[in-house]
């Protein structure tokens, strides 16, 4: 009996393409819209592009088979494979989903799924005990929604406690692994449904593709998925299939080396004037680190805080020379935002969960020192340069458990 690849092998070895006979190195890339067929009374495995393609196709076995589900599916971008995923539930469903989530997830299910007849609660899913979690959803739930570490304030919800309550309820857990990647979480071991990823961060790593992945755990639900994503037709395309196959090869060796740096811009952050609630699941007072340790096998690679003040925090990030300022997270380059001016501004500013000055760091494969140092002048330049005005939404506005924002 062959004994099962290590994570480093299952990372850079790909299925065979099939129907390929030449077995290249790299797999190929069929860069075509539609395929001949041998009748004109009958299909081949392949046919139109938006009903299959080989790249395509290696790229959702590989994901698959990284997450440990049953099948997966590209999507043009990771908000469509959330679409997805929410377009399984019908007018008069109910979708629970964690209060701090990320900006465009909130957008689609209030203002996209909510019109069409999907209600949606957001609650406090971290917080909570095992009958908190059971007595938040109701006989309309059908959807319960969770970041697996949440983006940015990074908080980690119990997924076996979410998957024990969702199943009992009779709904389905998705869980968005974009912050963790399958490298370091795989959420359908802790009993999740479906996985999402926007592909476009550490899945491809190189800041060159849009793409959304979902991995389903049985196949009842991956038929209905592959049915809507057929009729549906937001499909990847072949070459960022491509481009996203080439990324995910190097998946262990960039998100090993990232962690670390980032761990170690966390430490030292900490211990810098001017940076005040340092968060990175490596830290020992993150309130939520012995079950992340639980649940991943790395603490991943972004760090966020705050500086008290919003005109210090957006001095600093304007400041920084080593960080592009960008929406995005995950690539080989480090990126500084402000979530609230930019990948959460859609968030209606009553409902958000997070501190207005707070600052996101997603660190890359640069130096760390050379990090760090950029992150020290900056401090320092944003602290001679800002006056001090509180933040509008301190952290010790974020609802209690469980309540609805």
């Amino acid at each position: 009996m062959t004994t099962p690849a290590r994570p480093h092998t299952r990372v850079v070895a790909l299925p065979d393409v099939a129907g390929d006979p030449w077995h290249a190195s790299a797999p190929p890339l069929y860069q075509t819209a539609t395929f001949a067929q041998e009748s004109a009374e009958g299909f081949g495995r392949y046919d139109y592009a938006r009903s299959g393609n080989p790249t395509r196709e290696t790229l959702e076995r590989h994901c698959a088979e990284l997450d440990g589900g049953c099948r997966a599916f590209a999507y043009a971008s990771g908000v469509a494979a959330i679409a997805a995923v929410a377009g399984l539930l019908k007018p008069g469903d109910e979708i629970v989903a964690h209060d701090d989530l990320y900006g465009g997830s909130h957008r689609l299910f209030s203002r996209v799924f909510e019109p069409r007849g999907i209600s949606v609660r957001y609650a406090n899913l971290v917080d909570a005990d095992d009958s908190a979690l059971q007595a938040a959803l109701s006989p309309r739930t059908r959807l319960v929604f969770v970041e697996s570490v949440t983006n940015p304030l990074l908080r980690v919800p119990d997924l076996a406690a979410l998957a024990r309550a969702a199943r009992r309820a009779g709904a389905l857990l998705a869980v968005d692994a974009t912050a963790m990647s399958p490298w370091f979480q795989r959420p359908i071991e802790h009993g999740a449904d479906l996985v999402v990823h926007s592909a476009t961060k550490l899945l491809n790593g190189h800041g060159d593709v849009t793409a959304g992945i979902v991995v389903a755990r049985e196949e009842g639900v991956a038929a209905r998925l592959a049915f809507h994503h057929n009729a549906e037709g937001a499909v990847l395309g072949p070459f960022d299939a491509w481009l996203l196959l080439r990324g995910m090869r190097t998946l262990g060796v960039r998100l090993d080396r990232q962690a670390a740096s980032a761990a170690r811009v966390a430490e030292v952050l900490s211990a810098l004037p001017g940076a005040t609630r340092v968060r990175h699941l490596s830290l020992a007072d993150h309130p939520d680190r012995a079950r992340h340790q639980r649940q991943a096998s790395g603490a991943g690679v972004l760090v966020a805080f705050e500086t008290g003040n919003v005109e210090r925090s957006v001095a600093l990030v304007e400041s920084l020379k080593r960080f592009a300022i960008a929406v995005s997270f995950g690539s080989i380059a480090s990126t500084a935002s402000l979530p609230c001016r930019m990948s959460h501004a859609s968030i209606p500013a009553a409902e958000r969960t997070l501190p207005e000055d707070l600052i996101r760091l997603s660190i890359g494969l640069e130096d760390p020192q050379d990090l760090i140092e950029d992150l020290s002048r900056a401090l320092r330049r944003s602290s001679e340069s800002s006056s001090p005005r509180p933040s509008p939404i301190p952290q010790s506005a974020r609802p209690p458990a469980l309540s609805p924002t």
